[in-house]
């Protein structure tokens, strides 16, 4: 594996990721499609995200894809927040997961 590929915020997006994937196929099962796909959308892009922003050709490229994972990582813990709210069971890991990563990318943001 390539440094890139070993770095924390990659390794913990994609396995969040993983979880979000399996969460919305949860929902699905349950008839929100809706919000499953929404969810799906974000949750998964902020890895995306991160992935991209590795192989950036500048500073400025690589703060803007971080910002933009930053963005999605909020979006998803909006849909979180949406889905407790209206009473459905989030798993506590998804949301400390979600504000972890935020943590970790305004925290690489500010350093870089």
């Amino acid at each position: 594996m390539s440094k890139l590929e070993n770095s924390p915020i990659r390794i913990k997006s994609f396995e969040f990721a993983c979880k979000i994937v399996h969460y919305c196929d949860e929902l699905k099962n349950k008839k929100d499609f809706e919000i499953a796909s929404q969810l799906l959308r974000s949750g998964t892009s902020i890895g995306a995200n991160v992935r991209e922003a590795q192989r950036g050709v500048s500073t400025k490229d690589f703060k803007n894809k971080f910002g933009i994972a930053l963005k999605e990582a909020d979006e998803t813990k909006y849909w979180l927040e949406i889905l407790e709210a209206t009473g459905r069971e989030v798993p506590i890991d998804l949301m400390d997961k979600c504000e972890e990563l935020m943590r970790i990318i305004v925290a690489i943001v500010k350093n870089s």
